[in-house]
């Protein structure tokens, strides 16, 4: 094959793969693979001077829809930004200058538009050239403010991303006979881009403020600081980048701080971005065609390992999905020690050609996620199960668009219940404790648990299930214990707990709230006489649908947790409740509590509201470190909001 024949092979697998990711969700090839051809061919068009027009060095994908999206032209084009895994380039670029440093969110870029201090437009990024308007789900948004104090013109860029606790959140919500989501950019993009603002309202998505691309505030122009017009954003109320300010001297040092703090972040980044300071400067430099000459994007060198494949396992989930994941000799990635890493689907698996024996090269995605870059030497095909591996049941390939998944067709499967029974006994729904999802694997192997409400008939096997390793009589008696607590519970958490698809206990309260006194009976009465829970507030058409569908098909089963259960309406929160009106932002640890949930649940219980993050609706931000330097209290401090201890708080309580 000659130079140019690679040229234009890797042009068009780059091609494919890139529009599969930006148009359709799909993620065909890993990031590593991407990296790695995206990087060959630069080298190549480097060496023989040969650049095609459609080569991804050139132009910036599409994102495509087939929605009705309006499509709007970006007064502000936006570039992407040229990318480097060196430090030392990044402290060649800087030279004499400073730039500001943030996390590079892997989510959709929006550009959202203020005139007259209200927000008026929200688009996506597109193309850089091209976006959509998605201003009707922008009103959901956490970070981006409705109104802000300037009254005249502000443009400013953001990302739009869901956090991997909500990420985790809506996948355990996904109905059986569907797919969960495969990762939270994904999801995030899809979300953002909802014909139906309602199902939108129905996902926590964040934004995080980057860039003030345009204001006519003549006195902060003149400040001429890119870190102070995130400042500026800051005190406005919008939910800004976590940045700081680099030089040559500090930019490597500072590239690792925020690499150690990646493990530990609950949003999606794929590495950083430095932008110059001085925007004037910044401008002069002008830009490649491609890139702008004013920023930098930094991703990490991925470590990796040659390992060997032992086998491919096919892990059953509630789903009914059947993910397949390689188990091979430990190796040693970013400090621990991994020997497993998820293949994603079929086409993934078959596209790797993993055998047992076959040699890969495995690594962390950003640092976290074991997967395999590529296959060294491969033993032969992936062999496809043809009965699930836990129930025997026959299986069958799904193909969407191309993208294969293999699904166990039984639906008696026990993965599929003990997911949903799982979800039952979670602390936010039943709360009981000590039946863990690998209790519940054993309960339902040995035939104890077939049903939810078999649950609470637990003591019928009292000498199996204390002949099990792991259990005896006080361990048993334990068990006993905290399912006989669970049997007193409020409308909300028993509602939340049934596995009704998007809804959980947040739902149930707009219920019971709507309802009022006696809201169970009136729950039923609504199913029973075909109504609709759409006319409640903050609950769509798709939401009350999957209540009705769930209980016609569960009726026998829901009837049968009614006569195990005692159910409360919820406590009604009086107008004069100590922390009416107020809201709360908790941060740090805690010392007298078990955990900030308990925090949470008092100020909830006495009136208040606890929020994610510091805004001027903020009344107190409560972290133990009161002189902390942290983001949140750097923002409070700003917006004059105080900044109390646990001990402070605690003396807010009534007596």
């Amino acid at each position: 094959m000659t130079k140019d024949e690679r040229i234009r092979e890797l042009i068009s697998v780059l091609n494919e793969a890139a529009d599969a990711y930006y148009s359709r969700n799909e993620e065909i090839i890993s990031n590593f693979e991407y990296d790695a051809l995206y990087d060959e061919l630069l080298a190549l068009e480097k060496e023989t001077g040969t650049v095609y027009e459609d080569s991804p060095t050139q132009r910036v994908f599409v994102e495509r829809t087939v929605s009705k999206l309006k499509k709007v032209r970006h007064e502000y084009p936006a570039l992407s930004l040229n990318k480097t895994k060196s430090a030392e380039e990044i402290e060649s670029w800087l030279g004499d200058k400073s730039a500001v440093l943030s996390w590079k969110c892997d989510g959709l870029t929006v550009v959202a538009t203020y005139q007259g201090g209200r927000l008026v437009s929200v688009c996506s990024r597109g193309d850089g050239e091209t976006g959509e308007d998605v201003t009707h789900n922008a009103v959901y948004f956490k970070g981006l403010p409705h109104t802000v104090p300037y009254k005249g013109r502000l443009i400013v860029r953001g990302e739009a991303l869901m956090k991997f606790s909500e990420f985790e959140r809506i996948n355990s919500l996904v109905p059986e006979t569907e797919a969960k989501y495969k990762n939270p950019r994904n999801l995030a993009s899809s979300t953002v881009r909802l014909l139906d603002s309602r199902e939108s309202a129905a996902r926590e998505i964040h934004v995080f403020a980057f860039d003030l691309v345009f204001t006519d505030d003549e006195e902060q122009n003149e400040k001429n600081s890119f870190d102070k017009n995130l400042e500026y954003l800051e005190k406005s109320g919008f939910e800004v980048v976590e940045h700081c300010l680099v030089t040559r001297g500090n930019a490597a040092e500072k590239i690792e701080e925020f690499k150690a703090k990646l493990p530990q972040n609950d949003f999606p980044s794929d590495g950083l971005v430095f932008v110059l300071d001085d925007i004037k400067y910044g401008r002069q430099l002008g830009s490649t065609g491609k890139f702008p000459r004013n920023g930098m994007a930094f991703k990490w060198e991925d470590a990796t390992e040659v390992t060997t494949i032992r086998e491919i396992e096919w892990s059953p989930s509630r789903t009914g999905l059947l993910n397949p994941v390689a188990i091979f000799d430990t190796v040693e990635l970013e400090g621990t020690e991994v020997s497993r890493a998820s293949v994603h689907n079929v086409s993934v698996a078959q596209s790797l050609a993993l055998g047992t024996g076959s040699k890969v090269e495995v690594y962390k995605a950003n640092m976290i996620i074991p997967q395999i870059a590529r296959t060294i030497s491969s033993t032969g095909e992936t062999v496809i199960p043809d009965v699930c591996p836990l129930c025997g049941g026959e299986t069958f390939i799904k193909d969407n668009d191309g993208i294969k998944t293999l699904y166990c067709s039984n639906p008696a499967c026990p993965a599929k219940n003990v997911g949903r029974f799982a979800h039952f006994c979670e602390r936010d729904s039943m709360n009981i404790i000590g039946l863990s999802e690998a209790t519940l694997e054993k309960f339902v192997d040995a035939g104890f648990i077939k049903t939810l409400p078999d649950i609470y008939r637990l003591e019928r096997f009292r000498d199996e299930i204390t002949a099990l390793d792991g259990f005896g009589d006080k361990a048993f008696a334990n068990l006993i214990d905290a399912v006989n607590a669970s049997r007193k519970t409020t409308f909300s958490a028993f509602i939340g707990s049934l596995g009704i698809p998007n809804v959980g206990k947040n739902t149930g309260k707009l219920i019971s709230a709507y309802f009022g006194e006696n809201a169970l009976e009136k729950f039923i009465e609504t199913v029973e006489n075909g109504g609709s829970f759409a006319g409640i507030d903050g609950i769509g058409d798709i939401v009350s649908d999957n209540i009705i569908r769930w209980f016609g098909e569960n009726r026998e089963e829901f009837d049968g947790l009614l006569g195990c259960l005692e159910i409360s309406d919820d406590a009604v929160i009086s107008s004069d409740a100590p922390f009416a009106g107020k809201t709360f932002v908790i941060t740090g640890a805690v010392y007298n509590y078990p955990n900030r949930d308990a925090v949470k649940a008092e100020i909830e219980a006495l009136g208040g509201k606890v929020a994610s993050s510091v805004s001027n609706k903020t009344d107190y931000l409560i972290n133990n470190d009161v002189n902390s330097t942290s983001g949140k209290n750097k923002k409070a401090k700003e917006l004059g909001i105080p900044v109390i201890s646990e001990e402070e708080y605690m003396a807010m309580l009534p007596q």
